[in-house]
């Protein structure tokens, strides 16, 4: 595992939005394994691949109860209101309150290929839904209220 460095601030690949994953092999397990090492040293929640330059849909996050590896991931479903502070490892310092779901389901696939859901609330549903927005060109600071 490698630790990558991760883009920062009005870095213009912030802005892009990312490819699908088609290939599910030993270079896409790598990408996850040095982005779950990336998080994890960088003291963050949730990193997308975007954020250390790789244009992949592929994000990891642990939000204290075990690492989640996404592949491909659409939100199919969300309910409810939150309004909490929000960060990222790539304007690190800023944070801004944002309004998100309480609850969301995600679609996404494993770094085999295979298909799974999963739904999450709180802060893991903040992480999902922030991961996601990156992937889509999207940072927190364009959801602040």
């Amino acid at each position: 595992m490698a630790i990558r460095k991760i883009v920062k601030g009005n870095d213009p690949i912030l802005r892009q939005k990312s490819r699908p994953v088609e290939k599910f092999d030993q270079r896409l397990a790598m990408l996850i394994d040095d982005l779950a090492h990336t998080m994890r040293v960088a003291e963050g929640c949730g990193l997308a691949a975007v954020q250390v330059g790789v244009l992949r849909r592929v994000a990891v996050i642990d939000t204290g109860d075990g690492l989640i590896e996404m592949v491909n991931p659409e939100v199919i479903g969300h309910s409810g209101r939150q309004r909490q502070e929000e960060g990222c490892l790539s304007f690190p310092g800023e944070k801004a309150h944002t309004i998100r779901p309480m609850v969301v389901k995600i679609k996404a696939q494993n770094r085999h290929g295979k298909w799974f859901i999963f739904k999450a609330s709180d802060l893991k549903a903040r992480a999902f839904l922030h991961e996601v927005d990156h992937m889509d060109g999207i940072v927190f600071k364009d959801r602040m209220r």
